[in-house]
Formats: structure tokens, sequence, C-alpha cells
């Protein structure tokens, strides 16, 4: 585990934006591909922006989503509307991007399509961001399927997500699937996260974010600031 903090959210966004990008190049230049994981929310705006900014050959580049919600991705809760209007955008919208919501599928089927074909592995990076109730992506503490999310052995890319905290049906990316990345960026802000962080880096509570932290596949960086 490796920390980082920041007395700004801009210089901690503009950090683990760099940091991506030197992922996603070193995967290039050795396979000739990369891809990598982003969140929605608020705290990944000034990071993606950044990284929209990389000199990366973006065509070169698959994109995808950490979760979603069960919206068209014109509606305002959409995170895929999130993405294409903050890294999408000049260069970098030249990216391979997979969205996760689909018209006239239920998210069960949807995720089921989303097994074939599976994207380029290991991801270069992941950026995650989590909730002061200690979830990640969208496996939160009372989904039903929040086991099935958290099984480090499982072969699903993505699972089907309802939980009390969204009005809207999810699709989560399994921890599985993130920790299939060469390294992890845990970005998120304020002091409220960062007890909920530390919590959770000292507890075996089982807790989403302790299950993330735990596992031994992928490296973790954290990037915080106040």
């Amino acid at each position: 585990m490796i920390e980082h903090f920041f007395e700004t959210r801009l210089e901690a966004s503009t950090a683990a934006a760099a940091r991506m990008a030197e992922l996603l190049q070193k995967r290039m230049d050795g396979n000739g591909v990369a891809s990598m994981v982003v969140s929605g929310g608020t705290s990944p705006r000034q990071c993606m922006a950044a990284l929209a900014n990389a000199p990366l050959d973006w065509p070169r580049v698959q994109v995808l989503l950490s979760d979603e919600r069960w919206v068209p991705p014109d509606h305002e809760d959409s995170n895929e509307k999130l993405v294409r209007d903050t890294l999408l955008v000049g260069p970098a919208a030249a990216a391979q991007f997979m969205p996760v919501y689909a018209a006239a599928v239920s998210p069960e089927e949807r995720c089921d399509e989303l097994q074939d074909p599976l994207p380029v592995l290991p991801f270069s990076c992941s950026l995650i961001g989590i909730g002061t109730d200690g979830h990640f992506a969208s496996l939160f503490p009372d989904a039903e399927q929040l086991e099935s999310g958290l099984d480090v052995e499982s072969d699903r890319l993505y699972v089907p997500i309802t939980t009390a905290a969204s009005p809207h049906p999810r699709i989560s990316m399994t921890l599985a699937a993130i920790s299939r990345s060469d390294e992890i960026s845990l970005l998120f802000f304020g002091k409220e996260k960062l007890d909920v962080y530390r919590q959770a880096k000292a507890s075996t509570n089982g807790h989403p974010l302790s299950r993330l932290l735990r596992q031994k596949r992928a490296p973790v960086r954290l990037f915080w600031a106040p």
C-alpha cells in the first residue's frame, strides 16, 4: 500500500491522472494496447479531465466503467455521461469505450452480455472511489449480491446490484475483475472518508472496502486530499 496525501483536491487528482497515464503507457509499450477502469461520482471529475490531456495513443486504450446506474447515457445520473463529458474529449475521445447500460435488456442480461468478449486484461489501472459506508464501485454493504461481487475467485466481470442507497438498479464490476489490474488508484477526499479508509485498513470485518484493501492480486495506491 502506497499512500499519497495532498493539500488540495486538484493536486491529488492531477497526481492520480499522471500515475494512470504512466501505467497505460507502460502497458502499451509492452502489449500495444491497454485498458483501464474508471468510476463515477464527483471525486474523479478533475482526475479524468487531467487524464484526458495525457499524450497517449488513445485509439489503443480501452475504457470501462467500474459501475453504472441503470439509466440511459443522457441521464444526469449516468456514469457513462460523466465519462464522455470529462474523459472522452479531445484526443481521448478516440479511446475505445465499453458502455454498461443497454436498452431493451435487463441488468442481469446485460451482465451476461458483457462476459463476451472480455476486455483487454489485465487492466493497466483502475480508478476507484469509496463511500462513507465503505462501498466501492456499486458494491454496497446492503446489496443482496454483495458476496458474489466480492468473490475474488469469480469469473464474472459485472454483477447486477440492488441497494437501498440508490433509486436506480445498478451494475457493478466485481472485485475479482477490478483486482486484475496492474494497480488500483484509490482516489477520495475529506476526513470522513479517510476515517472510513483507515478503519477498513485496520479491520477484518469483511466490509467491501476492507475486502478490496486485503486482496493480494493488485497493489493499491491512495490519493487523498481534504
